[in-house]
């Protein structure tokens, strides 16, 4: 089961800073689900992605709770 961490509720700029705390603790090529609740973090996660090597597999977004699952880069 993947590690997963719950941001519903939270505001820029929390949920990029748990998002990168919660990566830093497991290992390259794992993955972790994110749910968070700011619309923000569309955009926040991309860039996260971008700029730090990790790949987005995946988000969703249903009754407005976004749903990332990152995989951990080098």
């Amino acid at each position: 089961m993947e590690p997963e961490i719950d941001l519903k509720g939270m505001n820029c700029p929390i949920p990029v800073l748990r998002t990168k705390k919660a990566l830093r603790e497991i290992d390259v090529g794992e993955t972790l689900r994110i749910y968070a609740t700011d619309p923000s973090t569309v955009n926040d996660m991309n860039m996260l992605c971008k700029t730090a090597g990790h790949e987005l597999v995946d988000r969703k977004e249903a009754d407005g709770v976004f749903t990332y699952v990152i995989k951990r880069g080098q």
